[in-house]
């Protein structure tokens, strides 16, 4: 499996404060997540609220909605073998799979992305992939893209997860840095507490 850079801020701020308190952030110039369990100035936008203590996953705001549980379930083998074949971890494409689509396999965004993993048609060709509601095709092109984001921002999560929700050439426009866009500020951190969840420590309801 392959081993991410987790900066040290996210280890010590982010996922202690998640448990308790709301949770505020931005993007500072060295393109790193600084977090902070209340809004210290204007730079702070709310990204997590403290419903999460209570209701774990249910109480993230997803891109998709709410995770369908039953589907999540169903999905596991297929997610798992994807998960081999790219040597991605499991739980990392069972995070982004929840934030992008909540497991709802014929789910399309406004702008165009499809499924599960919710891979644009462009990606899917890229990929040989033309069939994008099949969960099977969708989940195999957006872990082999993912992997691909990855190798190309050296193993940085934060940066490779941007890159999936902005698009690559978004990060790089901005220096290899979180663009500084308010769905992506929100995203990264979104997949990263799932991401913790769904490697049980934390529990997922």
């Amino acid at each position: 499996m392959m081993k991410f850079q987790f900066p040290s801020i996210l280890l010590l701020v982010f996922f202690p404060l998640l448990a308790h308190a709301d949770i505020f952030g931005y993007t500072d110039e060295a393109g790193t997540l600084v977090l902070s369990d209340v809004k210290q100035d204007n730079r702070y936008a709310l990204l997590l609220q403290s419903e999460i203590a209570k209701k774990p996953a249910l109480a993230i705001p997803l891109a998709g909605g709410r995770i369908n549980w039953e589907n999540q379930k169903r999905y596991v083998p297929l997610v798992a073998q994807a998960a081999r074949a790219y040597q991605i971890d499991e739980a990392l494409l069972q995070a982004v799979i929840s934030t992008e689509s909540g497991y709802e396999p014929g789910a399309v965004s406004h702008k165009g992305a499809i499924g599960l993993m919710q891979v644009m048609p462009e990606t899917g060709k890229r990929y040989g992939v033309t069939h994008l509601r099949d969960p099977l095709q969708n989940v195999n092109a957006g872990a082999h893209y993912l992997r691909d984001l990855l190798r190309r921002f050296d193993n940085n999560l934060q940066l490779a997860l941007a890159a999936y929700n902005a698009g690559e050439q978004a990060v790089l426009r901005h220096g290899k840095r979180i663009p500084p866009y308010r769905e992506t500020m929100q995203y990264v951190p979104r997949v990263l507490a799932l991401y913790k969840k769904f490697q049980g420590k934390t529990e997922v309801e």
